[in-house]
């Protein structure tokens, strides 16, 4: 049985959900307030959540970003704000996947379906012999070493790519390197931010045409792979 926490305020839309999900042999627990689902997640195990972002109390994007701290499940946003900037918030804050209401809760189970497909697939990798990273994060040290050597870096250079390989496989916006790195002024462009993460590529020897390790994602920031 497939456990799976709705935190959703829309009663009737949640009873609707609910009995056609059951069909699939998806158990629903249903939180109408964020707080409760937040500490339902923290008490009882679940395989996937489906998050409203109009939620009383805190915005669903708040309660996304808290969920992701906590827990590695997969996130899927069913919400009626369709605005792109919500939309790439809620993917950088973590979540798994985006469907605007109003929807089909035929389409919405295929979507759990290939989340958990996708889920299963990735604890079968982990439990692979991994292979050997490129870089190796000392926080203690603030020290990377890459490819078995200390890269020489700035403070900023330090932060940035620290973040980056903490975030590994995300999407990362500049504005969320800026607010997020201690040593890094909240007034920094975002230029500047692409200027710094050029400097990081020389050090690591990458063509930023054809990168290996930071990839720049158009019209928001970089993702890190390795």
């Amino acid at each position: 049985m497939t456990k799976i926490l709705m935190i959703e305020d829309d009663l009737e839309l949640a009873e609707i959900l609910m009995e056609y999900l059951e069909q699939f042999e998806m158990s629903i627990t249903v939180a109408d307030d964020p707080y409760m689902g937040l500490s339902t997640l923290d008490t009882q195990a679940f395989d996937l959540v489906i998050l409203d972002l109009t939620l009383p109390g805190i915005d669903g994007l708040e309660v996304c970003k808290e969920i992701r701290k906590r827990h590695t499940l997969p996130i899927i946003i069913s919400s009626a704000r369709t605005d792109i900037t919500d939309k790439v918030t809620a993917l950088e804050n973590g979540a798994d996947d985006y469907l605007p209401k109003p929807y089909n809760p035929r389409e919405l189970q295929a979507r759990i379906m290939s989340l958990l497909r996708r889920q299963k697939g990735l604890l079968t990798t982990e439990q692979l012999p991994q292979k050997q990273k490129a870089f190796h994060l000392i926080e203690e040290q603030m020290r990377i070493d890459f490819q078995g050597k200390e890269l020489h870096l700035t403070a900023a250079e330090y932060g940035i790519l620290a973040y980056l390989i903490k975030k590994e496989g995300g999407v990362v916006s500049r504005e969320e390197l800026i607010y997020n790195i201690e040593v890094i002024s909240e007034e920094t462009t975002n230029k500047s931010i692409d200027v710094i993460i050029g400097r990081i590529r020389q050090k690591l020897g990458e063509n930023p045409k054809e990168p290996l390790y930071i990839h720049a994602v158009r019209g928001i920031g970089y993702k890190f792979i390795q």
